[in-house]
């Protein structure tokens, strides 16, 4: 009892410490549905909680000096608490309201001042607190801000690996969020009362239970009736959800509230347009035998090809989300086959470790509109991939954007970027060539710099496949790209976010 009592501040700065990191890396959850996992969204978090508790060291070492007592550091946690809970209330009842209608760029910083601002700041307030009481009980300042500061960092290094290797995969941001405020008001009321000032829990005890009522009444919500499976992955909220899509019967996979991928629930069908444009190997290397997916998502392309009659081998996909492979199995009809291997990596990482020569690489890594792997769009990422590839072989990308006007250069920088690597590429508008908005487009590259598509053949034209047959109309012809004001990406530079910002 006697290390207990001689420490118990270290304790609390240590805790303390750790839910600041808890919610920092949280943070980045409760924004990504609207707006992605980006770097404005990570400097904006950083930013405002940094800041935070830059004005709460200041602001606690001046009250720390007027009113050194224990009822009032505890007072401040219980208030830190409070403010930690209305976390989770302004997430579900203000969020969904407020979060779609700020950009990408400044969104983020808005919607984290108004989130994160005040929990943050009271709580940086706690050290310099401690100091201040430990001093009163000996006079080596230097030693105890040097102990305060070491348990608070530790704490803060602690809460950040608990957050990201255990709580977020096992208990998703809502238990965290409102779990972090108990524990803070509970430490918070234990030390009111054992230093028996009773005014202030009077005080704090209506909205303690005003803000709890409504925290917990966030988990009562019913989610929608079409949601059959939501859980925190490791890199994002998974949602899915049967509904109707294009008329049919559908199965849809979320990631955040954006979609990831579909199945049709009474048809082979590929429910998206840009995911039939696999089929483009059939008319330069229809003898294909291996294929690689960057990107899994529903395994709805994966799947389609095993249920083919194909020459195909050999069906490899590379997907980060660890979870995805056995959902994909049991909620959208991926077979068990032996040409199918699941690969837990990321593609490009993949790309890198892996020997295989493949004939068709699919790259589709979107997590979200929003949020690109920027490390997949470089001249080095290209390179790596166009080496992978047989003699024979093709590549298709997905890409959002759109050729003409603001937001023009994200597709056209990308583009350009796979033209400085894959001579012989092409573009394909899936909706339209002469459309203005933002829509889905293709890109397609040959290994084979001679190798040409003649879409005047009949083997085009005639094609019973009407993607290939539809091919001309959906060609963006290169002379009307406006190239020369698009970057080349690479990995030194490449501002993904900054493009994306643009388009959005």
């Amino acid at each position: 009892m006697g290390f207990l009592k001689k420490n118990f501040i270290f304790l609390i700065v240590f805790i303390t410490g750790a839910i600041v990191l808890i919610i920092e890396v949280t943070a980045t959850r409760i924004l990504a549905p609207y707006f992605g996992n980006t770097l404005y969204s990570v400097s904006s978090i950083l930013g405002v909680i940094l800041g935070a508790l830059s004005f709460g060291y200041y602001i606690g070492g001046i009250w720390a000096d007027k009113y050194p007592k224990f009822s009032l550091f505890f007072f401040l946690i219980f208030v830190a608490g409070i403010f930690s809970l209305l976390i989770q209330i302004f997430r579900e009842f203000l969020l969904p309201f407020i979060g779609y209608n700020f950009g990408i760029k400044f969104g983020p910083l808005i919607i984290s001042l108004i989130l994160f601002f005040v929990p943050n700041l009271i709580l940086g307030t706690i050290s310099p607190f401690a100091i201040k009481l430990k001093t009163l009980e000996l006079k080596e300042v230097g030693e105890i801000s040097g102990k305060v500061f070491f348990w608070s960092t530790v704490g803060s290094i602690f809460g950040s690996f608990l957050a990201g290797f255990f709580l977020i995969p096992h208990f998703g941001t809502s238990k965290i969020i409102v779990g972090s405020g108990i524990l803070l008001c509970l430490i918070g009321f234990f030390g009111i009362v054992f230093f028996k000032d009773f005014k202030k829990i009077k005080f704090l005890i209506f909205p303690f239970v005003f803000v709890l009522f409504f925290s917990f009444l966030t988990f009562c919500l019913q989610k929608q009736p079409s949601i059959i499976f939501q859980k925190d992955g490791v890199y994002a909220q998974i949602t899915i959800e049967e509904t109707k899509f294009k008329g049919k019967k559908a199965r849809i996979l979320r990631f955040h509230n954006h979609l990831e991928g579909a199945v049709f629930l009474d048809s082979d069908d590929l429910p998206f347009e840009y995911t039939k444009y696999y089929v483009l190997y059939k008319i330069i290397n229809p003898n294909a035998q291996k294929a690689l997916f960057l990107g899994g998502g529903a395994y709805s392309i994966p799947r389609k090809i095993l249920l083919e009659k194909n020459e195909i081998k050999k069906v490899d996909v590379a997907e980060i989300e660890p979870s995805l492979f056995q959902l994909a199995k049991e909620y959208f009809s991926l077979p068990e086959d032996k040409r199918l291997f699941n690969f837990i990596s990321d593609g490009r990482r993949f790309l890198k470790e892996t020997k295989e020569k493949y004939d068709l690489i699919f790259v589709d890594a979107y997590s979200s509109l929003y949020s690109i792997p920027v490390h997949m769009t470089t001249k080095e990422f290209f390179s790596l991939a166009k080496d992978r590839l047989s003699e024979n072989g093709i590549i298709l990308m997905n890409v959002i954007g759109k050729t003409e006007g603001k937001g023009n250069l994200l597709l056209l920088s990308i583009f350009k970027t796979f033209n400085s690597v894959f001579k012989n590429s092409y573009l394909f508008a899936v909706e339209s060539p002469k459309g203005k908005g933002t829509q889905n487009f293709i890109i397609l590259g040959l290994k084979d710099d001679s190798q040409k598509i003649d879409f005047k053949s009949k083997e085009i034209l005639e094609n019973e496949d009407e993607i290939i047959q539809n091919l001309p109309e959906k060609i963006v012809k290169p002379e009307e790209l406006n190239l020369n004001s698009a970057f080349i990406l690479s990995d030194d530079f490449s501002p993904i976010e900054y493009l994306v910002a643009e388009l959005f």
